[in-house]
């Protein structure tokens, strides 16, 4: 086949269907009118001899084919942003590039605030985009090629160690676990015991593409109720209820105020989550992702200072 004569735009095209799986969404995505986006579909299946999308009641599912195409166009597509959004020299002043990180909210709420602050000062053109990943686990066998396609398509992820071994990454800070109790909850005192972390219902985080730590040793058997991929949600599910919450330290003093709720730390000494800056190998040499990292760099920085027991240190 010769790729010269394939139109690229189908590239677009393609990726935009394949995520919103449906023709509306995908043109409203790209900006396009519906019938510009229906004849790039008609084009697609011509190409690959699939219908890619097949109506089911009044939506929309992907074939079999069009499942396995998901991540090679989404990493297509990303490499070929990179090759032209690339400029010989980088200037922070006038860059409109838009950064992609993939993080929990507890990223997004800590340190997402510092980051656009320095973007701002810095680079007031350049843009950054936080998302929560698709709560998917990686086939069995094929970590090391799921991993590879997550840091392809992405500028960089914020994640805990242990989700992408091997890869080059930047620390950027370490934060504690402690529990959310509801004021109300008369059974549970000022301290809480490893009783009670048995005794009582938990709502914890669970997304299986962005991997948490481990839970602290108390918890290798909890009594789970609710599972949410949401650390900000996490209180709605605590107020008038006897559950506990489990989440970072740094974003559970957010309600330190609230009148509804108690933060308690756990007992016993429960590891430290070291939060950090992973990237693929082929951004450790662009100038403007190097800027970037910086950037985050001094984000991480600022909220140590802001917690003593945080740390800092850099891995490339």
């Amino acid at each position: 086949m010769n790729v010269v004569n394939l139109d690229l735009n189908l590239l677009v095209s393609l990726d935009a269907l394949l995520r919103e799986r449906s023709v509306t969404r995908a043109a409203a995505r790209m900006g396009l009118g519906q019938p510009a986006l229906s004849m790039a579909l008609r084009r697609l299946r011509r190409h690959f001899g699939d219908e890619l999308l097949t109506r089911v009641g009044n939506s929309y599912e992907l074939t079999p084919l069009a499942l396995r195409l998901r991540e090679p166009a989404a990493e297509a597509l990303a490499g070929f942003e990179r090759v032209f959004t690339s400029t010989p020299a980088f200037d922070q002043a006038t860059t409109r590039r838009r950064f992609h990180v993939l993080c929990s909210d507890n990223t997004t709420a800590m340190l997402g605030p510092l980051v656009s602050t320095i973007l701002a000062e810095r680079a007031p053109g350049a843009s950054v985009r936080f998302s929560q990943p698709e709560n998917r686990q990686p086939d069995s066998g094929e970590t090391d090629t799921w991993g590879e396609g997550i840091l392809r398509r992405h500028d960089a992820v914020v994640a805990p160690h242990g989700v992408f071994p091997g890869r080059p990454h930047l620390e950027l800070w370490t934060d504690s676990w402690v529990a959310l109790v509801w004021s109300g909850n008369t059974r549970i005192g000022s301290v809480l015991t490893s009783e009670n972390l048995a005794e009582f219902p938990w709502v914890l985080f669970d997304n299986d593409t962005l991997l948490p730590p481990p839970p602290p040793r108390h918890l290798l058997d909890p009594r789970i109720q609710v599972l949410v991929d949401s650390f900000l949600a996490m209180p709605f599910y605590i107020v008038g209820t006897d559950r506990l919450a489990l989440l970072p330290a740094g974003l559970a003093a957010r309600w330190r105020s609230d009148t509804e709720l108690r933060v308690l730390p756990l007992p016993g000494a429960p590891a430290p989550i070291n939060n950090a800056l992973w990237w693929h190998p082929t951004h450790t040499d662009d100038p403007e992702h190097s800027w970037f990292r910086a950037v985050f760099a001094e984000a991480g920085q600022r909220l140590a200072r802001a917690r003593p027991a945080s740390s800092l240190r850099s891995t490339a």
